[in-house]
């Protein structure tokens, strides 16, 4: 199993999955609402920073998921 960094709200939730992402950026560059950026804390796969979410600003496009390389992002509308 995949360790999970998540961000969440009471609407909506983020997940990188850490062993996945290799922290490329596409993304961060396709983030139509700008709220993610390269993480301070959290290290993908090639050790280079994972990508943080401002779950505030999210608005459940999926923008990120469908342009990311490796599967590493899941975005959900909670119920």
């Amino acid at each position: 199993m995949y360790k999970p960094v998540s961000f969440e709200n009471g609407e909506r939730k983020w997940t990188n999955f850490l062993e996945i992402c290799k922290g490329c950026g596409i993304c961060i560059e396709k983030c139509p609402q700008k709220c993610l950026k390269f993480s301070e804390d959290n290290m993908g796969y090639y050790s280079t920073p994972a990508v943080d979410c401002d779950i505030d600003r999210c608005i459940v496009c999926k923008t990120c998921e469908m342009f990311c390389p490796d599967v590493a992002i899941n975005v959900n509308k909670k119920p």
